[in-house]
């Protein structure tokens, strides 16, 4: 993964940079609400999801006695298979590197006989990307409902596919039918994280000339609650976060607010009442649906001059990359732990690799000591010194030598892959190449980063710069290749 653009208090904390980015030409920065500029805590906020899901299906007859939210059986990246109703961890590449068939993970047998011949392809109706904090729940949830159906518990007969869609559609009702943020705005401080820098960061950015834009796919009631209970409390004595923003934008429609024109109504007083916009958006403005082409001719800005700041791998950050070329920021809230992890593994990784570069040369010792002993037995070849029982004895000797050697390997490199999560590893790695959720921030996100308050430490005039990027034939060590 690339360094820290700039040093920070704590390694996680840093804003980590993919494409170069200069913060000192943009013009304007856009931000989501839920996960972005307002954190939850998430086991409480996937855990009321889940809960509210589950009653729904047991209000159907299922039987969801016992059943309880696990927030370490999901993460943030996995895939659902909605075929053969399993969860898959992929590499870059989409090779399925972890699975798990309900709630149990696969063994390697049974893994390489489901998906030997099979890449995972998001661009297929079968996979289902769990890319936001968001899905947790729904993916516990289905690996449960998994479960129930190939013990026939379930009261209907469904394929994995219908399963998937059903309890899709139990999560979905949650955020759609208000019951949802009607607890969360109820006692937000059960659920909101406070971070007081955050408020600061934001302050700075406005100070130094960007035009500060909010969109969310959020309501206007919900968003107002949120955004004061997290912000005005952290902001000068007199201002409100409203004076933050020069446009706020609620029931944005994401992902179709990037691609789609659709109509902008104006939120006219504190109840939400609304009118059909007429004219321009308006500085200071707030205004519900509308499309992100509007935002940019009624600003004068566009393209690269504008930076989108979400916590959505899809919905806020792919599609406003793909479709509209801005700027993108991805809030990836759980590389805080990931970096600490790999902070304190970094002894036993230091580890590992002298043992893996010891393992190297031996295996490359053993594959030329093999072809003298096969030279010798097959009469070709230069000439070797000794006869076939030296040579016999030698590919024994470091044949021993590298099942020692894979002994002292093999707990280290297990617990590597245990790291933050048991059954699921690193949010960013898989095994040991790339995973498939950092080969979409690699595409997508030009900087990525923990929470909006790390802008703070970087300041509104950051340039970020990308590292420079590796190839397998790149010299590494003087003379050595290794």
């Amino acid at each position: 993964m690339p360094n820290p653009a700039l040093p920070v208090t704590a390694p996680g904390r840093g804003i980590f940079c993919n494409r170069t980015l200069n913060l000192r030409s943009v013009r304007a920065i856009g931000y989501d609400m839920d996960y972005t500029l307002v954190d939850y805590r998430v086991e409480a906020f996937e855990r009321m999801v889940y809960a509210q899901a589950r009653a729904r299906l047991a209000a159907e007859g299922w039987p969801m006695e016992g059943l309880e939210f696990d927030g370490s059986m999901v993460t943030r990246g996995l895939v659902i298979d909605t075929e053969l109703g399993n969860l898959v961890k992929a590499n870059r590449f989409g090779f399925v590197k972890r699975a798990m068939h309900g709630t149990r993970m696969l063994e390697f047998g049974e893994q390489r006989d489901a998906y030997a011949q099979t890449l995972v392809d998001l661009s297929e109706s079968r996979w289902v990307f769990l890319n936001t904090l968001f899905s947790l729940s729904e993916g516990c949830l289905y690996a449960q409902a998994v479960d129930l159906l190939d013990r026939g518990a379930l009261p209907r007969s469904f394929e994995y596919a219908s399963l998937y869609r059903h309890v899709r559609s139990g999560v979905d009702a949650q955020h759609m039918e208000g019951h949802l943020k009607a607890e969360i705005a109820a006692a937000p401080e059960r659920y909101v994280v406070q971070d007081p820098e955050a408020a600061m960061a934001l302050l700075d950015q406005k100070a130094a000339g960007k035009k500060l834009l909010l969109i969310t796919n959020s309501e206007w009631s919900f968003t107002t609650k949120m955004m004061s209970h997290a912000y005005d409390r952290h902001l000068p004595e007199g201002m409100t976060w409203r004076q933050l923003f020069d446009v706020v934008i609620v029931a944005a429609r994401k992902p179709a607010f990037f691609v789609e024109q659709g109509p902008f109504f104006e939120v006219v007083d504190e109840t939400g009442l609304l009118r059909p916009l007429v004219g321009p958006l308006k500085p200071g403005g707030i205004y519900l649906g509308g499309s992100a082409p509007q935002v940019e001719r009624d600003l004068g800005i566009a393209g690269d001059e504008l930076l989108y700041v979400g916590d959505h791998m899809f919905g806020d950050v792919h599609v406003s990359k793909r479709t509209l070329s801005w700027r993108t920021a991805l809030v990836l809230r759980e590389l805080e732990a990931e970096v600490a992890a790999l902070e304190g593994y970094r002894p036993i990784e230091l580890r590992l690799m002298a043992l893996m570069q010891e393992k190297e040369t031996l295996e490359a010792r053993l594959s030329q000591a093999r072809l003298a002993l096969q030279r010798l037995h097959a009469g070709y070849g230069p000439a070797i010194q000794g006869d076939a029982a030296s040579a016999e004895a030698r590919v024994h000797d470091l044949r021993g030598h590298l099942l020692a050697l894979d002994a002292e390997i093999g707990p280290l490199a297990q617990t590597g892959g245990g790291l933050t999560n048991a059954r699921w590893g690193l949010l960013t790695r898989a095994g040991n190449d790339k995973s498939h959720l950092t080969r979409q921030i690699e595409r997508y996100a030009d900087i990525y980063t923990s929470r909006v308050s790390n802008f703070l430490l970087a300041t509104p005039y950051a340039y970020f710069r990308s590292p420079r990027g590796s190839l397998p034939h790149d010299p590494v060590g003087p003379a050595t290749g290794a």
